[in-house]
C-alpha cells in the first residue's frame, strides 16, 4: 500500500507540473494568435493551428519527461532525497514575451481607436477595457509578482501574493470564458438560436 501511495503522489505531482507548464504555454499561444490576427501572419495559414497545438500541449512534455526521469534517478541515488526543483519554475516561457506582445497589441488597438476617434469618442475607455480584458488572456497578472519571489516576500506581502496568484490562476479560465465567449455577441446569438430551437423541439 505504501508504494501505491508513493506512486500515486508522484503521478499527481508530474500531472500538476505538466498542467502548470501547459497553462503557461497556452498563455503564449493565445498571445501569438491574437498578435497574428491583429498585426499579420506569424505562421502560414496551412500549418499554424498544428503548431499552436504542439506549442501548447507538446512543449510541456519535452520538459516534464526529462525532469521526471532525472527526479526519479536522483531520489533513488540519494535514497529518497528532496529531489529536483519544479520544472515550471525553470522551463515556463518568459512572461516578458507575453508582456512585449501585450504592449504591441495595445499599441495597434490605440492606433485603430485614434484613427476612428470621431466614431468612438470614448476611445480611452475602450482602450482601458481592452487592456483589462487582455490581462487574464495573456496571463499578465503573473508579471506583477515576477520579481517578488517566495524567498523575498514575507508577512502581509506574502499573503497578498499567494491570494492573488491562487485567485487569478484559479479563475483565469472562467474570466477568459466570460470575456471572450459568453460576452461575445456572435456566441450569444448562437446560444439564443439553439435555445429557441430546443424550445420548439420540446
Amino acid at each position: 500500500l505504501l508504494w501505491q501511495a508513493a506512486l500515486g503522489c508522484r503521478a499527481a505531482q508530474v500531472l500538476m507540473q505538466y498542467c502548470i507548464l501547459a497553462n503557461h504555454y497556452w498563455f503564449l499561444v493565445e498571445a501569438v494568435y491574437l498578435y497574428k490576427l491583429l498585426i499579420g501572419a506569424v505562421f502560414s495559414e496551412k500549418n499554424y493551428y498544428r503548431l499552436y497545438l504542439y506549442l501548447g500541449w507538446g512543449t510541456p512534455v519535452v520538459f516534464v519527461v526529462p525532469w521526471m526521469a532525472a527526479k526519479y534517478l536522483k531520489e533513488n541515488a540519494e535514497g529518497g532525497g528532496a529531489g529536483l526543483g519544479v520544472p515550471h519554475a525553470v522551463f515556463s516561457p518568459p512572461h516578458q514575451i507575453n508582456l512585449l506582445i501585450f504592449m504591441r497589441i495595445l499599441k495597434v488597438i490605440l492606433a485603430k481607436l485614434r484613427a476612428n476617434q470621431k466614431g468612438y469618442a470614448d476611445y480611452k475607455l475602450r482602450l482601458a477595457k481592452a487592456t483589462l480584458t487582455l490581462i487574464p488572456l495573456f496571463g499578465i497578472h503573473e508579471v506583477v509578482f515576477i520579481f517578488a519571489t517566495d524567498e523575498q516576500t514575507t508577512g502581509i506581502l506574502r499573503y497578498v501574493k499567494v491570494f492573488f496568484t491562487l485567485f487569478l490562476n484559479s479563475f483565469q479560465g472562467f474570466l477568459v470564458a466570460v470575456l471572450y465567449c459568453f460576452a461575445n455577441k456572435e456566441v450569444k446569438s448562437e446560444m439564443k438560436k439553439k435555445w429557441q430551437l430546443w424550445k420548439l423541439d420540446h
